[in-house]
């Protein structure tokens, strides 16, 4: 499989991107490098990318109610399949309530 990276590099709108562009793009790909010929994940494979890509993000969040709302949502009804309009929410309810995004909210921005 060829590193997300080396294929960021290969589409060319991004050459001049900004930050905030290709942290997109490479959300876009990580889903598309794992979905299947339809361009859906199961379930269980949502669950193993958030735990294998995002896992800065859910550290230390499993005891709470919402983290365990939506990982049980994952572990029901694995015949349904999430499109990538559901991964990305997923990412952001996830990031919001994360105790990363306090860390990152406290990097100080000027010397």
């Amino acid at each position: 499989s060829i590193p997300i990276a080396k294929q960021l590099a290969s589409i060319k709108a991004l050459g001049k991107g900004s930050d905030l562009e290709k942290t997109f793009a490479t959300a876009a790909l990580v889903y598309n490098n794992s979905a299947d010929p339809e361009g859906k994940l199961s379930k269980a494979e949502t669950k193993s990318l958030l735990q294998t890509q995002f896992r800065g993000f859910i550290q230390g969040q499993e005891n709470k109610p919402k983290y365990q709302e939506i990982i049980s949502a994952l572990d029901e009804e694995s015949e349904n399949k999430i499109d990538f309009e559901d991964f990305m929410i997923l990412l952001v309810s996830l990031t919001l309530m994360s105790d990363l995004l306090q860390e990152i909210k406290n990097v100080k921005t000027t010397k």
